[in-house]
């Protein structure tokens, strides 16, 4: 295993994959949860140590998880570590647990993790497979902190909950609130895609029926073949 390939793994998620800017995973807690800085800390770091646990004990289990069931066993496994997180972060960041919410259990059906289980984990050693994690929640969670910080410094102006300026100007409140959130995504998104394109990597977008590969249980396929047979 050489380094190059260590390093291009653990350095995926950070830009060239990175969940939420390029594979546009896991919205929803990006969009409820950013409305501070330190809430995006939490939410990463939590995120973070879901993955890394689960990564590792499904690479060790992966030559053993039938493969009629492994979604299961995948999320039962997630599952397992978020309740540990929880807890730990109920017993001991009280402050974190209330500004997190239902979020913070509902890590378990987040897609990000689900799919670094299904795409790697299952497919690679244990070594990879915590890199790996580790890659993508470094960049979920810098991406939770940046939109965080534009969000709090624009709409409330603190930072850290400290303040910047808001003794300068007024803050925009609406940057707080869900239309703020859907704007500033876009924006990030659409930055990324710009940097992407000029260093020569395609945007992020979601696939059509022609890139998925998998056309055999495909409903839009289906429904395409259907409407195709109608009108012949």
């Amino acid at each position: 295993m050489s380094k190059q390939s260590c390093f291009s793994v653990l350095t995926a998620g950070l830009i060239k994959e990175n969940p939420v800017l390029r594979l546009v995973l896991g919205t929803c807690p990006v969009l409820a949860i950013t409305t501070s800085a330190i809430n995006g800390i939490g939410m990463g770091i939590a995120a973070t140590l879901v993955l890394i646990g689960s990564n590792l004990v499904i690479s060790l289990l992966r030559k053993l998880i039938p493969d009629k069931v492994r979604i299961p066993a995948y999320i039962t496994i997630i599952a397992g570590f978020v309740s540990i997180i929880q807890m730990l972060v109920k017993a001991y960041l009280p402050t974190i647990d209330a500004a997190l919410g239902i979020y913070l259990p509902l890590i378990v059906v987040n897609c990000i993790i689900l799919a670094r289980a299904e795409m790697f984990a299952s497919k690679n050693n244990v070594f990879l497979s915590v890199l790996d994690a580790i890659g993508m929640g470094i960049g979920f969670t810098a991406a939770l902190v940046l939109m965080g910080s534009v969000r709090e410094l624009i709409g409330a102006g603190t930072l850290f909950s400290l303040p910047v300026t808001s003794n300068v100007i007024d803050p925009m409140l609406v940057m707080i609130l869900p239309p703020g959130g859907f704007f500033v995504f876009g924006v990030l998104v659409a930055l990324s895609n710009k940097l992407s394109e000029k260093s020569g990597k395609k945007p992020a977008k979601t696939p059509d029926c022609a890139e998925c590969g998998s056309c055999d249980g495909c409903i839009n396929c289906k429904e395409s073949e259907s409407e195709v047979t109608v009108n012949e």
